[in-house]
């Protein structure tokens, strides 16, 4: 009977050669691999006399996977050489076959060392791995079809929990509990969060029933998938800063309650919707506090963010007024100036707002003494729940603490105090009135009293009630994150105005509180004359620091160039002086296209109404005149872009003793940063329609997962 032919022996290859065979028929051959037959070779060499015997063994095809033997000549071949016939193969291993037992060994080790066989090797090795499965293998194809159903059911329910974390980094909420087992009754807001969700899903719900390879809901996956959101996030701020024309920075130091030293990192920047942004980038652990540290970190991330040829994009670094910060030879201003040259120093104008009202409050001892007593009332009802109960009653608001960090606290107990004033008496009166109290809270009780109808106290009162809204209004525009130095300039001359319009008062003020008080005055009280002095005093020293401090010199001149109410001045007269120091300040403007373009705008009644350089840069931008004034538009955007306040960076503070509090004080960094950017950057992370996918591709990627969340 005859034999069937196998399509993969070396007869059948000889007769139809791989290349004429269809792809059906070189795939069937591929995968049927060389055929191994047993040969007839017997073989008797004689050597000094003594006689070898060498014979056919099966092992030698177990040793070269490549081989292929004919039982019709009992030769071997080299398999994929046979196939694809590479440029110079020796016949040897194609044509005549080998059949030398002898010299086997030796010219085979030399044969795959070949170039011809490797290459042949190769390109069988690859043959058909993508095409010819994609268009002739249905199984194949049914696999793909198999796996991309399940990787669209996977990242279905990656893509809830995935939002079940968000939502916990957005309100700040802990995500885990104190237990996370199976059968717990209070497992933390993620685990409850999940299952909530599942109740609304029945995918979700069916996976976390059933899940043996991949639930979703481990310490290990959360961080995961914090670590994700935080790299999604930042690669998003980084394209956002790359892409505008300047960038600023905010940086500030806090200890957090773990006694770590963190500082905060925050960008500024105008993004390509024209809007200003200041984000969020980074809590950076510091070992120490000091210039280098602070400057080696802030220069390690800048690296990050721009590239060395973006290096003049940086235009300002804002940080509070501490000698290491703002040292001029050595501090942390100088080391960041000396490698981004345009990088020019502001100091938090809110802080040195604060910075003003304790220089006009500490240096006069009775007006110290006056916040000082100021102060005692809410301590006086914070440290009893029951004198706290008779103010909820008789005055029905509670006294604010005074702070010396944040004089808006100052303000709100100025105007508290002053405004239920009668109220507070008829208060005093009832503790001591009542029995309920001991002689200690009663004599307080009487002191405040007293204190309250002594004429100096109230006549500070008032004075500081006429200050305080104005000084109020200032700090409040300080912390806006759209506010630009052309509008703070404005800003600050007003309150120098209205510091002035109540110092030219006094008089009238120090009048109506001597005819307004019925109170004997008492032999160590101020007299009138006192009371004009130093309030005169407190009003001139407010005024001169605020001069002082809020000069606009060097870089910061070049707002005074967008001052509306000074067009008409200056079209009348260029100003000179400031355009000089705004080129020196920032080359990359091109001085004599600017002062044209400045011109032009000096003399057009359509500019003047336009309130600072937000307003004016919405203008050109609005009415498509972004490439006419170039210039004026790069010194506006250079101008937005300059911070006038750290106050990002102090919100950044609030929000890190809220995420990294007492009960969760050993998170790790890359945790608080995660946390930290879900809670502050929440808007950007909404605004970002593909942002779960992009999580998802990154927690993929991070390393070889059983379940399966790539499509193919």
């Amino acid at each position: 009977m005859a034999t069937v032919m196998k399509e993969n022996s070396i007869v059948s290859l000889r007769e139809t050669p791989f290349f004429r065979r269809s792809d059906v028929d070189k795939k069937r051959v591929k995968d049927l691999g060389p055929d191994c037959p047993d040969l007839n070779i017997l073989q008797q060499t004689t050597d000094r006399g003594r006689t070898y015997t060498r014979s056919f063994s099966s092992n030698m095809y177990a040793k070269r996977n490549w081989l292929a033997g004919c039982p019709v000549s009992n030769v071997f071949f080299c398999f994929p050489c046979v196939l694809f016939q590479s440029p110079g193969t020796e016949m040897l291993w194609t044509t005549t076959g080998m059949k030398d037992l002898k010299h086997f060994t030796e010219k085979a080790k030399k044969h795959e060392c070949s170039r011809s066989h490797l290459d042949s090797s190769l390109k069988l090795n690859f043959f058909g791995r993508l095409s010819i499965a994609e268009q002739l293998n249905e199984g194949y194809r049914i696999g793909i079809r198999k796996h991309n159903e399940e990787v669209t059911r996977n990242r279905h329910i990656l893509s809830r929990i995935v939002d079940c974390v968000k939502f916990c980094g957005a309100f700040e909420v802990a995500l885990r509990g104190h237990d996370e087992s199976e059968s717990s009754d209070n497992p933390g807001i993620f685990r409850g969060l999940v299952d909530f969700v599942a109740s609304l899903d029945h995918a979700l719900k069916e996976h976390l029933e059933n899940a043996t390879v991949f639930k979703g809901t481990s310490k290990t996956v959360q961080n995961e998938l914090l670590d994700c959101m935080l790299s999604v996030v930042r690669e998003q701020i980084i394209k956002e800063a790359q892409k505008s024309d300047f960038l600023s920075i905010q940086a500030d130091e806090t200890m957090d309650i773990s006694t770590q030293n963190q500082l905060v990192l925050v960008l500024r920047y105008i993004d390509d919707r024209n809007t200003v942004q200041e984000r969020f980038f980074e809590f950076i652990p510091l070992q120490s506090a000091n210039a280098e540290a602070i400057a080696t970190a802030l220069s390690e991330r800048l690296a990050g963010i721009l590239p060395d040829e973006q290096k003049g994009k940086l235009i300002c670094q804002a940080y509070d007024g501490a000698s290491v910060m703002r040292g001029a030879t050595s501090g942390v201003q100088r080391r960041v100036q000396d490698e981004y040259p345009n990088a020019h120093y502001i100091h938090c104008y809110a802080h040195q707002l604060n910075l003003i009202m304790q220089q006009a409050t500490s240096h006069i001892s009775k007006v110290r003494s006056f916040f000082s007593d100021l102060g005692g009332f809410a301590s006086f009802f914070s440290r009893s729940p029951k004198r706290t109960s008779v103010l909820d009653e008789q005055v029905a608001h509670r006294l604010p603490t005074s702070s010396n960090v944040r004089w808006n606290f100052h303000s709100r107990a100025v105007n508290t105090v002053f405004e239920h004033r009668e109220d507070l008496v008829e208060c005093f009166r009832r503790i001591r009135g009542s029995s309920g109290f001991d002689d200690k809270t009663n004599k307080e009780a009487g002191g405040y009293i007293r204190l309250l109808e002594d004429p100096d106290f109230n006549f500070f009162l008032q004075l500081f009630h006429h200050i305080m809204p104005h000084v109020d209004f200032l700090y409040a525009k300080l912390q806006k994150r759209n506010i630009d130095s052309v509008h703070i300039n404005g800003c600050i001359q007003q309150f120098q105005k209205d510091i002035q319009n109540i110092r030219d008062s006094i008089e009238a003020m120090v009048v109506e509180q001597s005819s307004g008080s019925d109170q004997p005055r008492k032999r160590r009280a101020l007299g009138e004359e006192d009371h004009s002095r130093i309030a005169a005093e407190v009003c001139d020293t407010i005024m001169g620091h605020t001069k002082e401090r809020f000069a606009f010199t060097d870089h910061l001149i070049s707002a005074t160039l967008l001052q509306a109410n000074r067009f008409g001045e200056y079209h009348n007269s260029f100003p000179e002086v400031a355009l000089i120091s705004t080129l020196k300040a920032y080359p990359m403007l091109n001085g004599s296209k600017l002062k044209m373009e400045l011109s032009l705008i000096y003399g057009k009644e359509e500019f003047k109404s336009c309130c600072g350089a937000v307003d004016l840069f919405q203008l050109f931008v609005d009415n498509n005149l972004s490439e006419v004034f170039s210039e004026t538009v790069t010194l506006l955007k250079i101008i937005i872009t300059t911070p006038m306040s750290t106050a990002e960076a102090e919100r950044c503070f609030s929000t890190l003793k809220r995420v990294k509090n007492f009960l969760r004080n050993t998170m790790t960094q890359d945790r608080l940063n995660a946390l930290a950017i879900l809670s502050m950057e929440k808007k950007l992370v909404n605004e970002m329609t593909d942002f779960n996918q992009k999580v998802i591709d990154k927690f993929a990627s991070l390393k070889d997962r059983r379940a399966k969340f790539l499509y193919k």
